[in-house]
């Protein structure tokens, strides 16, 4: 018998890869480093002022950290000592994917430029250093064999070295994200350069196995990741430098990603398809909107906050169960065109209750202006306040209000899908006809579901009527070019990942941050979304955060030797 000595395959193909090429994607990214710090235009007519050398202006700055992100990768691959952390499962896709986005977010400054101005006659030496600089390593990236393995088992970190990183990172993302949302409204070609940049580059870290690894980190740091999470959410209002303008963009994310989540309970565990969920978080609104103190209100009622949201949470369920009973016994596109249908009732009937065509209720299509700001313990939401020496705007207090809420329906949502219900959920959305044989009441169990979704919303609603200050029935349409609407939140919890927490937080953000920042594709922004779900169909099914299973079902062969949730439903029943 002869003893197989053959070396392992990852390091094996990793030295494979041609050092030349390696080395025009190292060129190639310093080239468009220079280039950033010359001018692309010879006119600051273009947003940003890109006429300046030695200052790269934001826009050339993400060229520039793509290029950076780009031969850092092409160096792991090199097997560089002190960077082959970076690709735990190989260097090449990374590398490619990197100097792809670089190239696509270059060329489309360029193009911009040339776009805006009128003509290439506008753009200076540095624009086309800048185009071959970003060409030449996409192509060499593209002929660079594939080097992918397994990755192997990760060096054992000191606790002090992974909360360290776990810090870092948390500082780093919000760092980016604050980049993003604060970036100008005027500036449409920074924000869509921003995107593809950073589009490419988580996806980069994605494949290279550094997420993985990261998420290794922070399993076995929960409390220190909840307490990072936790810190970097209430810093966000603390380092805003222009006032209060982005901080409601912030309160207006975490509201839809709230009511995101009360439709993942719907949609995500129990697999009902609600087209008209936006209704919920109309009802809420409407009601705090009619008992919170407003001067257009038809009822002389002015009940604290805390009274206010648990009569909205309150009416969104009575409406969750009262339409619910009747339709829940039908399944699939049946049921979806039901909850279309009553969405569409709610907003046609708060229209009709102005004193004309109904009751003087709602004030009809005027709806319900004036409603107060929140006053809790003294504390007026509707001003400003000195807080560790900085100044909150108004909005501030909400987002911090919505911080407490989100929290708490985060709460709700991990009790709920790891309970005995929570599991006949998931039961009934992989097959219903099979888990009401094992004994599961298929229509109690999607009631309560549906039920504990529209009191999610509702809950949501109460805190969006006093940071909007007015209710109107065009706001709970099913779908528009302003989220939240029921289209918007379907396609928030498919985007994000049906079933998982983070993912609706990070579908919504991603939904609502982008129409807020491309005003222009207003008229276009269906069809965007529409491309874009058709693209998420076709390359990551799952969504962009999925639980276990659902990459079993969609990327592995062996996932029907996987054990099935009706199994534990059963058991838990």
């Amino acid at each position: 018998m002869t003893t197989n000595t053959t070396p392992q395959t990852a390091p094996a193909k990793q030295g494979t890869a041609p050092a030349a090429l390696l080395y025009t994607v190292i060129g190639g990214s310093l080239l468009t480093v220079v280039s950033a710090f010359l001018a692309w235009t010879w006119t600051a007519e273009f947003p940003g002022d890109l006429t300046y050398y030695g200052s790269p202006a934001p826009i050339q700055a993400l060229s520039l950290i793509g290029a950076l992100l780009t031969a850092a990768y092409a160096l792991s691959a090199l097997g560089v000592k002190g960077l082959r952390w970076l690709a735990p499962t190989g260097a090449r896709k990374p590398v490619w994917i990197l100097a792809l986005g670089t190239l696509v977010g270059t060329w489309f400054t360029v193009i911009s430029i040339a776009t805006v101005l009128g003509g290439v006659v506008n753009l200076e030496p540095g624009a086309y250093v800048a185009l071959a600089g970003s060409l030449i390593p996409a192509l060499a990236a593209y002929k660079l064999p594939d080097d992918s393995h397994k990755a192997a088992p990760a060096k054992k970190l000191p606790s002090w070295a992974e909360i360290l990183i776990i810090t870092g990172v948390f500082a780093l993302g919000l760092y980016v994200i604050t980049f993003g949302i604060d970036t100008d409204d005027k500036e449409p070609q920074l924000f869509v350069t921003y995107l593809i940049i950073i589009g490419f580059a988580a996806f980069a870290l994605l494949k290279s196995g550094l997420l993985d690894r990261f998420s290794a980190i922070t399993a076995n740091n929960r409390q220190v990741t909840l307490m990072g999470t936790a810190a970097a959410a209430v810093a966000f209002p603390f380092i805003q430098q222009s006032g209060d303008t982005y901080t409601l963009i912030a309160v207006n994310i975490l509201i839809f990603a709230t009511v995101a989540l009360g439709l993942n309970v719907v949609v995500g565990l129990a697999g009902l398809l609600d087209l008209g969920y936006v209704a919920f978080l109309g009802v809420g609104a409407y009601t705090a909107a009619l008992v919170s103190g407003s001067t257009a209100s038809a009822f002389d009622i002015r009940l604290p906050f805390w009274a206010a949201m648990i009569v909205g949470a309150l009416a969104s369920l009575v409406f969750g169960v009262v339409i619910g009973a009747p339709t829940l016994r039908l399944r699939g596109d049946y049921l979806a065109i039901v909850t279309l249908g009553f969405g569409e009732i709610f907003r046609i009937a708060m229209g009709n209750l102005d004193g004309d065509s109904g009751p003087d209720i709602t004030n009809g299509p005027n709806g319900i202006p004036n409603i107060p700001h929140l006053e809790i313990l003294g504390w007026n939401f509707g001003e400003s306040h000195d807080v560790l020496g900085v100044t909150l705007g108004a909005y501030a207090n909400y987002y911090f209000l919505m911080l407490l809420v989100m929290a708490l329906v985060i709460l709700i949502f991990a009790r709920a899908g790891n309970s005995r219900i929570g599991r006949a959920w998931v039961a009934i959305r992989e097959d219903e006809t099979a888990a009401e044989a094992m004994g599961i009441n298929g229509f109690k169990v999607k009631l309560i579901a549906f039920a504990l979704g529209a009191t999610l919303a509702g809950l949501a609603g109460t805190v969006q009527a006093h940071v909007n200050s007015t209710v109107v029935p065009e706001n709970y349409v099913f779908a528009g070019p302003v989220p939240p609407n029921s289209a918007f939140l379907l396609a928030a919890v498919i985007l994000g990942g049906m079933g998982t927490i983070r993912g609706p937080i990070l579908g919504a953000a991603l939904l609502f941050l982008i129409p807020a920042k491309l005003a222009f594709l207003q008229d276009y922004q269906l069809l965007a979304f529409g491309i874009a779900l058709i693209l998420l169909m076709r390359f990551r099914p799952e969504g962009l955060i999925a639980n276990k299973r659902a990459q079993l079902e969609y990327h592995d062969d062996t996932a029907d030797q996987a054990p099935t949730d009706l199994a534990t439903a059963k058991a838990g029943a």
